[in-house]
């Protein structure tokens, strides 16, 4: 089958899983033209607030124009909206018109409690795609409620590239986080993670950004907190750097599972997670990886495998083999996508 030509938009840079599933498009041998929807933000923080909650002003104009006259100079097979807010419907029917498929990969949930802004043209444009891809059951009834085209599930990956195990050797030795969380302060987070360091005297670790300065108390934020967003290497030597990494569900986004998980495994991490039927039907449990319900088995598991540094090593070498042997990784789950597109694309 010959290669794809995909236009591909959205926010690229070192620091975005969207990059990762750009790289996966050109590993399995697409043509991938990139369409960096940053380079139309606002260099002014509040007005870039503004823009994202109205979703509207001359950057979105732009936007628009620029997907259109990319489209017609590049004739791609495909449009690829990997999280775009600003596309417009008319965009999209007008790419349409030209032959061009359009499908938007959303990891978000516009349909959570989260409540986040920034939604408004995107609602509007779900009946103007012709494939969402979505993370979660619950979002393919919302999105043919709205009248959309076409919807699959597929589950966020790890970016082989970035997410590998250590050097042949490594052990606790090497290891100078102890219970490690690496992320967002979204849902209660930051009071669960405050209590096992307070009340159970565990030795957390947290590095993500500026929100845990505002949900931490100040003595956590000053015992707990590393500072700053680790990405790329210095994400991975993090996630190797810990004896326990943490992965919390994002209740708020009603998510089945959550992209850490995905990435612990495919860095020879110990995996903590919290348990849910994403996650169960993914990694068998106490084998491939642990999980937990509540922080008082939260605090059980982590008092058992914290000193047992085999179990640990035992049980990151299987869910690193189960995240490989099953495709959790951008190469297989990009693919099943492309698989879809195929079916669309004419010629």
């Amino acid at each position: 089958m010959r290669p794809l030509k995909i236009l591909y938009g959205a926010g690229l840079s070192l620091a975005d899983s969207s990059q990762y599933r750009a790289w996966a498009l050109e590993r399995l041998g697409h043509t991938v033209v990139p369409l960096n929807f940053y380079e139309y933000e606002s260099g002014n923080a509040l007005l870039r607030k503004v823009v994202h909650r109205l979703t509207a002003g001359p950057g979105v104009a732009r936007f628009n124009l620029d997907v259109l006259a990319a489209a017609e100079r590049e004739r791609p097979d495909v449009f690829w909206a990997d999280k775009l807010l600003w596309l417009r419907p008319e965009t999209l029917d007008r790419l349409r018109a030209m032959g061009v498929v359009t499908v938007s990969y959303m990891i978000d949930n516009p349909f959570g409690t989260r409540r986040d802004p920034g939604w408004r043209l995107y609602l509007k444009d779900i009946p103007h795609f012709d494939l969402h891809v979505v993370q979660r059951d619950s979002n393919i009834a919302d999105y043919n409620e709205r009248g959309a085209r076409d919807v699959i599930k597929i589950q966020t990956a790890y970016e082989p590239t970035v997410h590998f195990p250590p050097p042949a050797g490594w052990s606790d030795k090497d290891r100078d986080r102890g219970v490690s969380f690496i992320g967002t302060a979204y849902d209660n987070r930051a009071e669960v993670l405050t209590r096992l360091w307070r009340e159970f005297g565990l030795p957390v670790v947290i590095s993500g950004d500026a929100q845990w300065k505002r949900r931490l108390p100040a003595d956590a934020v000053k015992a707990l907190y590393t500072g700053g967003e680790l990405y790329m290497q210095a994400y991975r030597e993090g996630i190797w750097r810990s004896k326990i990494n943490l992965s919390f569900i994002t209740h708020a986004n009603q998510d089945e599972f959550v992209h850490k998980s995905f990435e612990i495994a495919g860095c020879g991490g110990f995996l903590l997670a919290e348990r849910s039927a994403g996650h169960l039907t993914r990694f068998v449990e106490d084998e491939e990886a642990v999980f937990f319900t509540g922080i008082k088995e939260l605090v059980e598991k982590i008092r058992l495998y914290l000193p047992d540094e085999a179990a640990r090593e035992r049980i990151a070498a299987a869910g690193r083999a189960r995240a490989e042997k099953d495709g959790y990784h951008n190469d297989a789950q990009v693919g099943k996508i492309v698989e879809r597109l195929r079916g669309l694309v004419t010629g």
